[in-house]
């Protein structure tokens, strides 16, 4: 074993996994971060990572030859598929963010990339967040509520209305709704949910699609979702998200852990819909 959970529980702030993720914090155990190392060997999906339902190979792994692992601090670099280094700081002295960004600078050095940062988790009870949210919604604590809007799976309306997903889906591709729409068409991934009005999709959630976590627990996977500017303003984004939930809900999901910018429109809903804030992570250039 190469992790000391005694070294290491201390400093994990926020319950953010190199490679992974968000991850529950009944979840958060010193086997996750021992099969991350194991998969930055081999290049394989972990069985409970977000990720492998795509297919395809891990973008991302852990440079295990570099991790710092020390009592009071533990840095964990990775490097992605695109050349990007990031390097997870977690401690709580005040010089951490420099020590992870000295090794963020000299391991794109190494590996000749340009693109290098600094992950810092940080707590809930954090004075300044910044970056994104980590957000759990709990299916256990009470019934979702219907949802209250045009909202039904994009397969349930008329065909008409569902030859408007394309171009609602290209208008929407900075929010990921291009891929998730080519996902659709290869059918490769679970319901996606959609608001239309006058005949034409102008908000989406999806997919809608539960694995297990780490301890086996139900988990319902991240959505992509996004509603079009113009469309804005009319609670469709609330309509679909409150879909979500009691889909994730009444398909026995345990609960969905979120990622927001905070303060950003999701951030606001989620705040506004009782979620529970886990903690920050926030990303700087190295």
């Amino acid at each position: 074993m190469f992790f000391r959970w005694d070294w290491l529980r201390p400093v994990l702030t926020a319950p953010i996994v190199p490679t992974l993720g968000p991850v529950h914090p009944d979840a958060l155990t010193v086997s996750v971060f021992e099969d991350i190392l194991r998969a930055a060997g081999t290049g394989d999906f972990l069985l409970y990572d977000k990720d492998r339902r795509w297919g395809g190979e891990k973008g991302e792994k852990v440079l295990r030859e570099d991790v710092v692992h020390e009592p009071q601090r533990t840095l964990i670099p990775t490097l992605g598929g695109r050349g990007t280094v990031k390097v997870f700081a977690y401690g709580l002295r005040g010089t951490i963010v420099d020590e992870a960004a000295e090794l963020a600078a000299k391991l794109a050095s190494t590996h000749d990339v340009t693109d290098a940062r600094v992950v810092r988790p940080l707590g809930p009870e954090a004075a300044h967040p910044r970056g994104t949210r980590i957000q759990l919604k709990d299916f256990a604590a009470h019934p979702c509520l219907a949802p209250d809007g045009p909202v039904r799976p994009v397969t349930a309306w008329s065909a008409a209305v569902q030859e408007t997903f394309a171009p609602f889906a290209e208008a929407m591709a900075d929010d990921g709704l291009a891929f998730l729409h080519a996902q659709m068409q290869a059918g490769g991934c679970g319901p996606v949910l959609a608001a239309a009005v006058e005949d034409r999709i102008v908000g989406a959630i999806g997919p809608m699609e539960i694995q297990p976590d780490a301890i086996g627990r139900p988990q319902l996977m991240p959505q992509y979702f996004a509603v079009l500017p113009a469309a804005r303003g009319r609670g469709l984004g609330r309509a679909l998200w409150r879909a979500a939930m009691r889909w994730g809900q009444s398909h026995g999901a345990a609960y969905q852990l979120l990622q927001t910018e905070v303060d950003g429109p999701s951030d606001r809903l989620c705040r506004a819909e009782g979620l529970t804030s886990l903690g920050f992570s926030h990303a700087t250039p190295a």
